[in-house]
């Protein structure tokens, strides 16, 4: 055997027939990171496989916690969310409504931040200060301290169980293309998880990405599945008039 078949082969370890089978070991009360910006590169089989598991009582990491009925607003749809950490609450209503009768948690963190704390979960720092927030209720009860002047807050890294990232492209090892913007957080979260699973529109074989064409290294990537449809919503569709159109620029 040629040895890039059996780099192939060793790597393959990594890919799971299944999203069933990626999602093994995620049960009650995991903390969970799962990328994406409102409904733009979700992870839709994943978070489908979340629900079908049966799983309940979960930490969700994310910037917004789906939108328009769609996305991760299945989850809280259906009740297996205890605490939502996000950056925004926006147009949904589920968690709108969660947050009203107070039947679930929700900490809501400035979007620098957000990631900052990520990426020093997978950096290895413990905390860190920032200006952002200070004077404000995201403030309330943190550590205060002033550098050169500017008065600083004290920020923890943010680390989860599970992080559930979509990817365009991965190979078998678990290097990752992203589709432009669908990108989002999910490097950081990638970093910030103790088991990342990947779901890509498409699984290429090793030695397809010229390394600086890597996303995200495989090193940070423990499963990998390959879903070839997807739904894709837009959550608000804005076209400009064609030029040559009555009424037109």
């Amino acid at each position: 055997m040629s040895e890039p078949a059996v780099q192939e082969g060793r790597h393959r370890r990594k890919v799971r027939e299944s999203v069933a089978a990626a999602l093994e070991g995620l049960g009650d009360g995991a903390r969970v990171m799962v990328g994406g910006f409102g409904l733009c590169g979700n992870a839709e089989a994943l978070i489908r496989g979340v629900l079908e598991a049966g799983v309940k009582d979960l930490t969700l990491i994310s910037n917004n916690s789906g939108n328009l009925e769609k996305g991760l607003a299945a989850w809280l749809k259906a009740d297996i969310v205890r605490r939502v950490i996000c950056t925004y609450v926006g147009n949904n209503e589920d968690l709108h409504r969660k947050m009203a009768d107070h039947s679930i948690e929700v900490e809501i963190i400035p979007q620098g931040t957000f990631v900052e704390r990520m990426r020093a979960a997978g950096a290895g720092i413990p905390a860190f200060y920032t200006p952002t927030g200070v004077g404000t209720v995201v403030a309330e009860g943190k550590e205060h301290r002033d550098f050169d002047g500017v008065t600083n807050i004290l920020e923890h890294a943010l680390s989860a169980d599970f992080a559930l990232i979509r990817a365009h492209q991965v190979d078998p090892f678990g290097n990752v293309r992203f589709w432009r913007t669908a990108r989002n957080f999910s490097p950081a979260m990638a970093t910030a998880a103790h088991t990342t699973v990947v779901e890509a529109d498409e699984l290429v074989p090793l030695g397809a990405f010229d390394p600086d064409d890597v996303h995200l290294p495989g090193i940070f990537v423990h499963r990998v599945v390959e879903v070839r449809e997807h739904e894709d919503p837009f959550e608000y569709r804005r076209v400009r008039p064609r030029p040559d159109a009555e009424g037109g620029a």
